[in-house]
């Protein structure tokens, strides 16, 4: 029962959906992009939105400002440009290396590494790794760093829409 309940839901959202994409009008392209944005399956879950949505990624690659929709309550935010990321427990940080910055990622808590690459600091305030105990047996923990993830679509667009709430769109 549940599941047809379910069913019958996703049925009516997903056509009322696309009858409010396929109703709006020639020039409203930046309505059709809000439309598309704001649904929960993705921008391009229906084929009505593909287009829309493929000028969109075009025109925001050359620069262009994310586009407008009268009578709807939204903004965007600047394009921002983050080529990097990392893996859940990993923060992001930028170091100088050799004659440039380099982007790595850290781990937020100190992990449990082979006891070859524990080593202290003598000389630092912030001590990076330690012996400690555990069942009777000495471990060594410390922060690990690890190389980012290069996105393969590191510009984004912060899309806030009135009711629904707020998007990062990446292109």
């Amino acid at each position: 029962m549940r599941s047809l309940l379910i069913g019958i839901v996703s049925a009516v959202v997903s056509s009322s959906y696309l009858i409010s994409v396929s109703n709006a009008r020639g020039g409203d392209w930046g309505c059709e992009v809000i439309l598309c944005l704001s649904n929960p399956g993705g921008p391009s879950q229906y084929a009505e939105c593909r287009p829309p949505i493929r000028k969109l990624w075009r025109e925001l690659a050359k620069g262009h400002s994310f586009p407008t929709c009268s009578g709807v309550g939204f903004k965007a935010s600047r394009r921002g440009y983050e080529p990097y990321y990392c893996d859940k427990d990993y923060r992001l940080t930028t170091r100088y290396g050799d004659r440039r910055r380099e982007a790595s990622c850290v781990s937020t808590s100190p992990q449990t590494v082979a006891n070859d690459q524990c080593y202290s600091d003598s000389g630092s305030a912030v001590r990076s790794s330690g012996w400690n105990w555990n069942d009777g047996r000495r471990q060594c923990r410390r922060y690990v760093t690890t190389r980012p993830h290069v996105r393969s679509q590191p510009h984004y667009v912060d899309v806030t829409i009135d009711g629904i709430g707020s998007q990062r769109v990446w292109y």
